[in-house]
């Protein structure tokens, strides 16, 4: 399997979702349904999956 860098675009995602992690963790957002560690980790899959496919 060869991997390739992700698209602007999903690294931007990525990044935003990371950062309402932050915020979440840190309460400056406390209405989040869930907890900032699995934010996190849907920031991590998004970037991961934009690395593994081709062009996404």
């Amino acid at each position: 399997m060869r991997l390739s860098a992700p698209t602007f675009i999903v690294f931007v995602i990525s990044v935003i979702i990371a950062i309402v992690a932050a915020l979440a963790a840190l309460g400056i957002i406390a209405n989040v349904p869930v907890a900032s560690v699995w934010i996190m980790a849907v920031a991590y899959v998004v970037l991961a999956l934009g690395c593994i496919f081709k062009g996404a």
